[in-house]
């Protein structure tokens, strides 16, 4: 049997467009020759779809949208997701399907059985879990169907009650075929693999895994699809980051007529969940990731153009680079807003950075706006010393221009704050936590400097200045980081035991660090939630990012 594997990527509640698009597909799988299709989990409205989901009229959009891609199964049979409407009484309105079509019909709807409700998923909100399991036959082939988080319950996970591939065993199938939307972290890789891999060696089957590509504001997809042989060898990887389309035969004694990518004992066989910060893994991946969360969200938008307050720090320089591959540097503004405390380097940096990329830019000194708030503020702020009130106008004053740039021209503002920042609240509500996305939100500083290394490994892109002085905000005199923070070398490790790891101040101390430390570093995170309540959309590229993914409540008292 050929199958083909489309990884594409879809704009949530774009039903017209993806559906115009996965037609398209079916069209080209056909023309090669295959004989089923297979797309990606809710392919036809996009994952994920939340709250539209409410929306009887975008259910029934979908619904018709099924229908006109049916006319399409011609000669060729199609395994796309889209929701179903449960029309029992019981339980939730829907399910999360996938859609079996042949001969211009629906010849079969399978139904997602585990719901992941957990970090940025939130499936049980909607949908109804399945409640029986059956095969799909073509070909003389007898198919296990099931949709993403089906086959990381092996039946081993207290979170399901039924683990679907248990009772589709028991039925005898040839192949398994799964229809996944598996967000990018820069761990999942092996994770997934893993967990592939592990289906195949249970259940002695080969299994086609086809995954969504493309982000969806804060989540990335990263496509990545996976062929595997009854063996547990991978015979086939879609692209990462990007749309990829591949053809595969299925033999009739299950192996795959195509050269072994990897032999089943190289690929991992347990989740790569690592116990200690490691900044430098899979660096490549994060930079296509955030590359590809600036486009996306651009493109889907509407959006053309991006204005970035360039200040020769680090965190600025990066995202300026990102966003000059995302867009093209002639649509990244960057503006320069040096203050009195702004040292020369800082200027001449950003500039010979804009100069290196060819993008344009502007300086606007701030030092008489800020000024003229000094004199309006001297009556109230009379003779009280210098404190983070004046270092804050400063930011908000660059925040002020940059938005009203942004407004006048149709940009859109990008942050540039990173997770320890945002951890920690070392930054400024209004001000330079301003921003219609987060592009480093969920960078820590020492994953900031393995991403300008790596920006900078064929060519000196980002001077080498901005990378190894000192960071500093620059809001007084001779101000450096360390002067409010932890050096990122320990800060960053602590923040990650605390938020990647769930780790409470107890098993934090018993690591090493020093308590009072612990202690400190925690109640800043955790007093500072009320700012990042406030935070735009953030990329996420790790396995537990700030916004949708971490759920704190402002109002508590608790360290761990």
């Amino acid at each position: 049997m050929k199958i083909f594997l489309a990884q594409q990527n879809y704009h949530i509640g774009n039903i017209e467009d993806n559906s115009q698009k996965i037609i398209t597909a079916i069209q080209q799988a056909r023309h090669q020759g295959a004989q089923l299709v297979v797309f990606s989990e809710l392919a036809v409205c996009g994952y994920p779809p939340r709250d539209f989901l409410y929306f009887k009229d975008f259910v029934q959009a979908c619904d018709n949208a099924i229908l006109k891609i049916a006319q399409y199964a011609d000669g060729i049979a199609v395994l796309v997701g889209a929701p179903q409407v449960n029309e029992q009484i019981q339980g939730k309105d829907l399910y999360n399907a996938v859609y079996f079509l042949e001969n211009k019909e629906i010849k079969q709807v399978i139904h997602k059985t585990c719901l992941p409700t957990y970090d940025v998923f939130d499936e049980d909100r909607y949908f109804e879990p399945a409640t029986h399991w059956e095969l799909i036959n073509l070909k003389n082939k007898k198919i296990a169907v099931t949709i993403c988080e089906d086959i990381w319950n092996l039946g081993d996970n207290p979170l399901y009650v039924d683990c679907p591939m248990d009772n589709l065993i028991k039925m005898k199938p040839d192949v398994m075929i799964n229809l996944s939307a598996s967000p990018f972290d820069y761990t999942h890789d092996e994770d997934r693999k893993a967990a592939v891999k592990a289906n195949v060696t249970k259940y002695k089957l080969p299994l086609f895994y086809c995954n969504a590509v493309g982000s969806q504001t804060e989540i990335v997809f990263d496509g990545s699809s996976l062929v595997f042989d009854k063996e547990s060898n991978l015979c086939g990887r879609l692209k990462s980051f990007e749309e990829d389309y591949q053809m595969f035969e299925l033999m009739d004694d299950g192996s795959i007529h195509c050269p072994i990518l990897e032999p089943a004992q190289n690929v991992p066989d347990k989740e790569n969940n690592p116990a200690l910060l490691d900044e430098k893994l899979h660096i490549d991946q994060v930079y296509r990731a955030l590359v590809m969360g600036i486009k996306d969200y651009f493109d889907k938008m509407g959006f053309k153009k991006a204005i970035i307050g360039s200040s020769g720090g680090i965190d600025s320089a990066v995202t300026l680079c990102l966003a000059c591959e995302a867009l093209g540097a002639q649509n990244v503004l960057a503006v320069l807003m040096p203050s009195e405390y702004s040292t020369n380097h800082s200027v001449t940096d950003a500039e010979t950075l804009s100069k290196n990329y060819s993008n344009p830019y502007k300086i606007l000194p701030i030092k008489n706006i800020y000024e003229s708030f000094l004199s309006e503020l001297k009556p109230v702020f009379k003779n009280l010393p210098f404190s983070v009130a004046e270092e804050n106008i400063q930011s908000r004053t660059r925040g002020n221009l940059l938005m009203a740039i942004a407004n006048k021209f149709g940009y859109i503002l990008l942050n540039t704050s990173n997770k320890s920042e945002l951890a920690t609240g070392y930054g400024t509500l209004y001000g330079d936590m301003a921003g219609g996305i987060g592009v480093l939100g969920d960078c820590y500083k020492l994953q900031i400097y393995e991403l300008a290394k790596y920006i900078n490994r064929n060519n000196e892109w980002i001077p080498n200045h901005i990378i190894t002085k000192p960071p500093s905000a620059e809001l007084r005199p001779g101000q450096k980081d360390s002067d409010s923070l932890p050096d990122y070398n320990i800060l960053d490790k602590i923040l990650y035991q605390y938020i990647e790891q769930s780790k409470g101040p107890v098993e934090i101390k018993a690591m090493g660090f020093e308590a009072t430390l612990v202690d400190r570093v925690l109640k800043m995170v955790n007093i500072n939630e009320y700012k990042r309540n406030q935070f735009c959309p953030i990329i996420r590229i790790s396995p537990k990012a700030f916004g949708v993914g971490r759920r704190m409540p402002i109002v508590a008292k608790y360290l761990g």
